[in-house]
């Protein structure tokens, strides 16, 4: 099956990064429900700036920790690579 890690860009103009199965129900969620994560919540509206999918959730795990891992500028450059960021996808 597979997984996204993905990178969020909240209205506060910080990053939040996290793996799902549904990469648009998740995004969904952090906006608009109580199951979005705590820390989006209270950050809303958030953008989708990275997508990534990979195979499985343990390989999505391993990926979300390395993202983590990464600076700010890291994390940005990151997002950029990927063209959505400056899109405003």
């Amino acid at each position: 099956m597979s997984y996204f890690v993905y990178m969020l860009k909240c209205a506060d103009g910080t990053l939040y990064t996290g793996t799902a199965s549904d990469i648009e129900k998740r995004v969904r969620a952090h906006n608009h429900l109580k199951s979005g994560a705590k820390y989006t919540r209270a950050r809303r509206p958030v953008d989708l700036i990275y997508c990534e999918a990979v195979e499985g959730k343990g390989v999505a795990l391993s990926r979300e920790a390395e993202i983590k891992r990464l600076t700010r500028t890291e994390k940005i450059a990151l997002a950029l690579s990927s063209h959505k960021l400056g899109s405003g996808k």
